[in-house]
């Protein structure tokens, strides 16, 4: 096979995912999926950037009591 055959039977498979992509297993949330609102959008921010600074605390902890706890042992 040349390289046009090659090339054509590439984007072939390429253009039939896409033309199938609403259809699969994926289809349903893809179709119920949209765009969050405004407030919406921002309670998400919010609860995100307290859970990173929770887990961030959570860490820092950790490395503490592993840096200087061991000393009193």
């Amino acid at each position: 096979m040349d390289v046009e055959g090659k090339a054509k039977e590439y984007q072939d498979s390429i253009e039939s995912y896409f033309r199938n992509l609403g259809k699969g297993r994926y289809g349903r949330v893809l179709k119920m999926a949209r765009k969050p609102s405004w407030d919406e959008y921002k309670k998400i921010v919010q609860v995100t950037g307290i859970g990173l600074i929770i887990l961030g605390a959570a860490g820092f902890g950790i490395m503490w009591v592993m840096t200087y706890l061991p000393g009193y042992f």
